[in-house]
């Protein structure tokens, strides 16, 4: 009989601390919804998420926070625990009819079924009113019936276990067992063994996070100077209580494969496109276009740091590994699409270039701490850190086949961020040739009406080239 493997505890590190703060707040609710045109195998899918667990140990941990230091760990059980919860047509029904709101009418079951998870950040909000014995499943799993035979699967995590690369890592694996032979063999990974054993600052190698004491106080004071400067996306209710809300951008494959294309005869990432379109399209909404205002804004481009640890890990080892860098950029209005695009992209390697994505990790974590705790000290009081937050890197996914072998007609995955957090967050994916970007705002801080003109402008702006 083979050893039963331990419980496991550590703290949080600083990062994974920080977005701990963060989560019950509204920002950082990862979730992956999947539509089928049938009833999945839910048995199947139960074997399938207790394999991902054994080969992830992240995804079975359970968050614990002290009440008296705040302070968070993970706890990690020997055995896989998630249960699948699945909700009939009747009770999809209700919540379709409560989240269906006279502007959400042309949205699919798919996206409101997204947003509505998005929301769900009960058991870590609530986790500090439960006693120190108190502790949160990080993962859950949800089917809903829609109707028309029709199902919507959905995957929530919290983003502390589970950053963009974990959630496309998940999606890939979790399709490699709903549609291998019965009883398909445990994914095995190299890193296994450790995957909760030590946080990202564990693994960063120490000349590249050291800071003299008075540099490090001099970049927090510019930071916290240059935000006061930034211009918003202009805010349409700052008193009423937020929830994230969805848009979506799709291009077809012709348009995107020349897009690709552009990008990569100019060396640039299509990553830097799409802040170029976004920061020409959010000045135009502002009534700057043609008046040549100058405005600055911000921008955080989030950047999967695992190449980079000591050692290295792979993209299929789970939890959060990703760092941030915050640019500013002028906008005038009438400037080039490309130029502009240039631009970010050359800013963004400098800044790489010298490492600031973990130099100035701790400080960027301070700072949103503190905004956390202290909203009147930004905009508002609308706890906007951006303008926008991107990938640097694009999702690249070919599966389609695939997902047609198990019925899976469509998926979005995102996370929210109507707590602290950008007034836009992009997750795009070139999905079988097909731009696919899926668009997250807290509303009603933004309006669903806003946020699709700005898309609708963005699209041109890409289209046109």
């Amino acid at each position: 009989m083979a050893e039963r493997e331990p419980i496991r505890r550590r703290a949080a590190a600083f990062n994974e601390n920080a977005w701990c703060r963060a989560v019950p707040g509204g920002t950082g609710t990862a979730v992956l919804a999947l539509s089928s045109r049938e009833a999945p195998d839910s048995q199947r899918l139960q074997n399938a998420l207790h394999k991902l667990q054994n080969s992830h140990p992240v995804l079975k941990s359970r968050l614990h926070v002290s009440p008296t230091s705040s302070t968070f760990s993970f706890v990690t059980s020997p055995d896989p625990f998630v249960r699948i919860t699945t909700f009939g047509a009747p009770e999809t029904v209700r919540i379709l009819k409560d989240q269906n709101a006279p502007e959400n009418r042309s949205i699919s079951p798919l996206q409101i079924l997204l947003e509505h998870e998005l929301n769900e950040n009960g058991p870590w909000r609530d986790l500090c009113c439960y006693g120190s014995d108190a502790a949160a499943d990080m993962f859950f799993a949800t089917l809903y019936e829609v109707g028309s035979g029709k199902w919507v699967a959905v995957f929530r995590l919290h983003v502390a276990a589970c950053d963009r690369t974990t959630a496309v890592s998940l999606l890939e694996e979790l399709l490699v067992l709903m549609s291998s032979a019965e009883d398909p063999s445990p994914i095995v990974l190299t890193g296994e063994k450790w995957e909760m054993g030590v946080g990202m600052e564990d693994l960063v190698p120490h000349k590249l996070v050291k800071k003299p004491l008075l540099a490090r106080g001099l970049d927090m004071l510019s930071y916290s100077i240059n935000s006061l400067r930034l211009t918003n996306l202009k805010f349409k209710d700052v008193k009423s209580s937020r929830r994230s809300q969805v848009a979506r951008l799709q291009i077809n494959q012709n348009q995107t494969h020349k897009l690709l294309s552009a990008c990569k005869s100019r060396e640039i990432k299509l990553s830097s496109l799409l802040v170029a379109a976004g920061l020409l399209a959010a000045h135009a909404s502002g009534g700057h276009a043609f008046h040549r205002h100058q405005r600055k804004y911000g921008i955080i481009t989030l950047i999967d740091c695992r190449p980079f640890l000591d050692p290295p890990l792979s993209s299929h080892h789970f939890g959060f590994y990703h760092s941030a860098i915050l640019n500013s950029y002028t906008v005038r209005g009438g400037e080039d699409l490309w130029e502009l695009a240039k631009k970010t992209s050359t800013t963004l390697e400098a800044y790489k270039n010298s490492n600031k994505h973990f130099s100035d990790m701790s400080d960027l974590n301070f700072l949103m701490c503190r905004a956390i705790d202290n909203p009147s000290l930004t905009a508002s009081s609308a706890m906007r850190t951006s303008l926008m937050t991107v990938f640097e890197d694009t999702v690249v996914d070919n599966s389609r086949r695939m997902q047609e072998e198990i019925n899976v007609e469509d998926y979005m995955g995102c996370a929210s961020v109507h707590g602290i957090g950008p007034s836009i967050a992009v997750f795009d994916t070139v999905r079988d040739g097909r731009l696919d970007c899926i668009f997250v705002y807290p509303a009603p801080l933004h309006s669903r009406e806003q946020m699709e003109a700005l898309i609708d402008s963005m699209e041109a702006l890409l289209v046109k080239g």
